[in-house]
């Protein structure tokens, strides 16, 4: 018989630097799971991308016990790194933050199609292209 789901929590968090503190402390304590076995778990599967974002989606049952799975980082984490910016702009669209090429939006978009609501590269670029214009981005 399939265990009972009690509720699903998504959290960003960075590849193998999770701890108890908040945000993992608030979002799982309050749940009754044990956060220091997700911690340890969490930081064991994402050593190897350690430095990047790694959300998260932890589905927890009825008799505390959790699964979760990790996805790719955010759009514009991955945006950011191709450019080599810190962050976006934060005068969009009078400012610029960089300068995208259509061959590094298709990149983006063929490495993210996973995790996005779409099995299509055209409609997966069209999102990463709006994530980049909102962060203050130029397409070519």
């Amino acid at each position: 018989m399939a265990k009972k789901v009690k509720t699903i929590v998504k959290i960003n968090l960075k590849a193998a630097e999770a701890t108890p503190a908040p945000p993992v402390g608030t979002a799982l304590g309050q749940h009754g799971v044990a956060i220091m076995d997700f911690v340890k778990q969490y930081n064991d599967k994402t050593q190897a991308l350690k430095g990047q974002v790694a959300p998260a989606v932890i589905t927890i049952y009825e008799d505390r016990t959790f699964d979760f799975v990790i996805k790719k980082a955010p759009v514009a984490d991955m945006i950011k790194k191709v450019l080599g910016i810190e962050k976006g702009s934060g005068k969009t669209p009078r400012e610029t933050a960089g300068t995208l090429t259509h061959a590094q939006v298709k990149q983006i978009a063929e490495d993210k199609l996973d995790d996005l609501n779409t099995k299509d590269v055209e409609a997966a670029q069209r999102i990463v292209e709006g994530t980049a214009r909102s962060m203050g981005i130029k397409i070519e």
